[in-house]
């Protein structure tokens, strides 16, 4: 049953609208994802960084860099590499002989949308350095800070961790991401077209801005205003708790993730029309959210448990709350 606010703010039409432009736009590319599609679109309007994790060669790449096309600001790749410097993502200060100063040169983290195409084949210390930009929007360099412009979002893509020539991300910056999501192959009708070519003409250079920032920026304001009863607040975090208290759980879901949570809820429910969050919309982004803040022990994981299914535990042991809610 549907928990139903006696108070809320309603985001409109324009918010479901909007959301569906660009979701369409993307996947004119992107064939036969829509759901990859509307959750990466999900981490962007809740002003959060999106991690992609899957095998080769199924469209992680494509899904980023055609949200970056989509929207009027300035996009950077960073292909992360094991000789990769931190450095050479954040920028770096060179001596001016003529003005005896130095100077800072900018790294190609200063853009909007960041895509670090395979985070993971980076050393640690080189992923490292996206850690202070992700949660403070700022670059210290020699004891200067440089802001990155703003909205900032990071879009990382990465193999599965027990592939050659990849490193794990450190637990610190998996908790930096809002979300992880998964590709998955695509369905007989998609990939029989991609095989026929008959989307050819259709590629990620030619796609158009369908958004500027500003609009982003003044939907994820309106997504913000979005109510959560206090039964379903309560709902949420009863279910973050339980990915604590599982069995052969080494880290569970840190108080970021409930907040994560909250946010990419209330997206779902704008990009739905609705101007109340559902413990339905809890439970569809608690695996997306809350996967990889959880880390199981070794010994749970020769047991076949997994952050998923700690995640699914979670959600499936609390209670989804009846009453009707009151603002």
């Amino acid at each position: 049953m549907t928990v139903m606010p006696t108070a809320g703010v309603m985001p409109g039409g324009h918010f479901t609208a909007e959301f569906a432009r660009l979701r369409d736009n993307i996947c004119t590319v992107v064939r036969g994802k829509r759901e990859a599609v509307e959750l990466a679109l999900i981490c962007l309007f809740a002003e959060g960084h999106l991690l992609i994790e899957d095998i080769p060669g199924v469209g992680k790449t494509t899904i980023a860099r055609a949200l970056a096309a989509s929207l009027d600001g300035q996009c950077h790749r960073i292909q992360f590499t094991p000789d990769l410097l931190p450095s050479d993502v954040t920028g770096v200060s060179i001596f001016d002989q003529r003005t005896r100063e130095f100077t800072f040169h900018p790294g190609p983290v200063f853009a909007n949308i960041v895509l670090a195409d395979e985070i993971n084949r980076a050393s640690p210390k080189t992923q490292s350095a996206l850690l202070e930009v992700m949660q403070e929007q700022h670059v210290t360099v020699d004891g200067t800070a440089h802001a990155v412009p703003r909205p900032f979002v990071v879009v990382g893509t990465q193999n599965p961790v027990d592939m050659d020539g990849t490193y794990p991300l450190p637990e610190a910056q998996l908790d930096r991401f809002l979300m992880r999501i998964s590709v998955g192959y695509p369905d007989h009708q998609a990939e029989l077209e991609v095989l026929a070519g008959r989307h050819q003409s259709r590629q990620v250079e030619d796609l158009k801005p369908v958004l500027r920032l500003d609009d982003v920026a003044a939907l994820a304001r309106a997504a913000e205003q979005v109510y959560m009863a206090p039964t379903v607040s309560d709902y949420l975090v009863r279910v973050v708790a339980a990915t604590r208290q599982a069995p052969g759980v080494r880290l569970g879901a840190s108080p970021r993730g409930s907040l994560a949570l909250a946010r990419t809820a209330k997206v779902k429910a704008a990009a739905a029309g609705r101007g109340y969050v559902t413990p339905e919309d809890v439970k569809a982004l608690a695996g997306h959210v809350l996967g990889h803040r959880v880390l199981v022990t070794s010994e749970a994981r020769v047991k076949g448990v997994t952050a998923e299914s700690v995640v699914a535990g979670a959600v499936a042991s609390v209670p989804v709350p009846h009453e009707p809610a009151r603002a």
